[in-house]
């Protein structure tokens, strides 16, 4: 397709010219710490936003959870009135880090980058949506389809309240655009993502004496590493496929063998035929010791996002605007999932990656990069002006 006029140098020096005011949003929503388990916090964030969206004369929605943080919904629709189809935006409300953290990683503009918890992940890419809806229509530039724009409040532990939610929207859509971070200083797109699941293998045996008639129990534990022994050899780095035990519990007091013991599995992949496969393989697990038991319990999972030419078609989209601008836009695969993964089970284009460049996810470390917030706005506006 082509870039509708004005030209993306336009929108970029008029962005530009509005980095001081991206950054006092920006200031603001950091600021406003929301952790994912403190539904008030949560619900103060989404406040702040749809308030945003709200001055955007969108039709905001405002999607009340119960133990959750809401979810905000905020459309906008052609200036006729009438869509030729749907765009969904997604992005999240929530952050890893519990209240107070603002006192210890204050917000601050320091050496061309913004640091605080939640700037890269995700708050910056919010500010971005905004910026990227006001320069289009500092412009005169309407685009064709329905902007949908979903934040929602539990990407951070599992998106179990929002799943539903956000494949529903979909399937309403003809692409999704997904404003997670980048990958690396490049700020490369994510056209590929791992499935993320997860398993419990369960075992019982016998209890008995430690030291006095050892031979009576069962030993739990020692059932439980030879377990994790086979389950390791599920690993298959050539097809993507890893398997790790990331906790294990059992045991009572030192004198006791113990009768109980778990473990817990990350499980990644990139295909879902792997994921069959792999809880197919985890379902068959047997036990070595004789009389234990073991049980696998398989947990909901989030699907990969594979990159198929439905995305592959919007990365070489994103790739020709960025290059109206004189950058060089490169994609990446990433072992950790996100909200965007659902939308590309589903078979619709999804293209993530879109948020601000920057660094330390997660961590004390966590900035965005000021300079390049006009151009990952400007990058957005274009692709909602030509999808």
């Amino acid at each position: 397709m082509t870039m509708m006029r004005p030209p993306i140098r336009d929108l970029l020096n008029s962005l530009r010219s509005r980095e001081d005011y991206m950054l006092r949003v920006l200031k603001q929503f950091v600021q406003c710490e929301s952790p994912s388990h403190d539904k008030p916090a949560v619900d103060r964030m989404g406040r702040l936003v749809a308030n945003e969206w709200r001055r955007r004369i969108a039709r905001v929605s405002v999607l009340k959870q119960a133990t959750r943080g809401n979810h905000v919904r905020a459309e906008l629709r052609p200036g006729g009135g009438h869509a030729a189809g749907q765009i969904l935006i997604l992005g999240h409300l929530d952050t890893v880090y519990p209240l107070g953290s603002i006192g210890k990683m204050r917000y601050r503009v320091k050496g061309g980058a913004v640091w605080g918890p939640g700037t890269f992940d995700m708050k910056g890419g919010l500010v971005l949506a905004l910026a990227a809806v006001d320069a289009l229509r500092a412009r005169g530039i309407h685009p064709e389809k329905r902007l949908v724009f979903l934040w929602t409040s539990d990407e951070e532990i599992g998106s179990e309240s929002s799943r539903t939610l956000i494949e529903r929207e979909a399937r309403r859509s003809d692409a999704v655009l997904v404003l997670e971070p980048p990958f690396g200083a490049e700020g490369r797109l994510k056209t590929a993502r791992k499935g993320v699941g997860s398993a419990i293998i369960v075992v019982t045996g016998r209890s008995a004496h430690a030291g006095i008639e050892p031979e009576k129990g069962v030993n739990a534990i020692h059932e439980i590493a030879l377990q994790i022994s086979q389950v390791m050899k599920l690993n298959d780095p050539r097809r993507g496929v890893t398997v790790q035990a990331t906790v294990v519990d059992g045991g009572t007091v030192s004198n006791v063998v113990p009768a109980q013991a778990r473990a817990k599995l990350d499980l990644r992949y990139q295909r879902m035929v792997d994921a069959h496969a792999l809880e197919r393989k985890l379902r068959s697990l047997r036990p070595i010791l004789r009389g234990a038991r073991v049980e696998v319990n398989i947990l909901p999972s989030r699907p990969p996002l594979e990159r198929t030419t439905g995305v592959l078609s919007l990365f070489r989209q994103a790739r020709q605007i960025a290059g109206e601008m004189g950058i060089a836009l490169g994609e990446a695969a990433t072992g950790g999932g996100s909200d965007g993964n659902f939308t590309a089970a589903l078979g619709v284009p999804t293209l993530d990656g879109l948020g601000a460049v920057g660094d330390g996810a997660h961590s004390p470390q966590e900035h965005v990069v000021v300079r390049a917030l006009a151009e990952r706005a400007a990058l957005l506006a274009g692709l909602l002006a030509t999808l």
